[in-house]
């Protein structure tokens, strides 16, 4: 049985895996491949993302909330961690993406602890 917050947890994952999509291929649309840092940065993070979104689509479990949202602030601190904040298209996407996903992973897992769950 689906609950209500199954549902939504359903659309907040296609919304991480938009993102992963657009964190993947942002070296291209943005024309940073040859910057190899946030380019494989980008590219890694992104094919994670898409993997545990799947996941979730699949079969939600919380966890995978909680490793979105770390990931999603993993590519808000990236820039400075890797030494890429003056490329402006590689901040930028990182930053962006980061923040939508470890709201949209924040709002998923609030969601989870604030609806009754299906016991079978």
């Amino acid at each position: 049985m689906m609950t209500a917050n199954m549902k939504t947890g359903r659309t907040q994952d296609w919304l991480n895996l938009i993102l992963a999509a657009l964190l993947f291929f942002s070296p291209w649309f943005m024309g940073y491949t040859g910057d190899v840092m946030p380019a494989r940065n980008a590219w890694i993070v992104g094919a994670v993302l898409a993997l545990i979104a799947i996941a979730a689509i699949s079969a939600f479990a919380e966890w995978e909330e909680w490793l979105n949202l770390a990931l999603g602030l993993w590519l808000v601190a990236s820039p400075w961690m890797l030494g890429f904040t003056t490329h402006l298209p590689a901040f930028w996407s990182h930053l962006v993406v980061g923040l939508l996903t470890a709201g949209i992973s924040a709002w998923a897992v609030w969601d989870y602890r604030h609806e009754p769950h299906a016991t079978a």
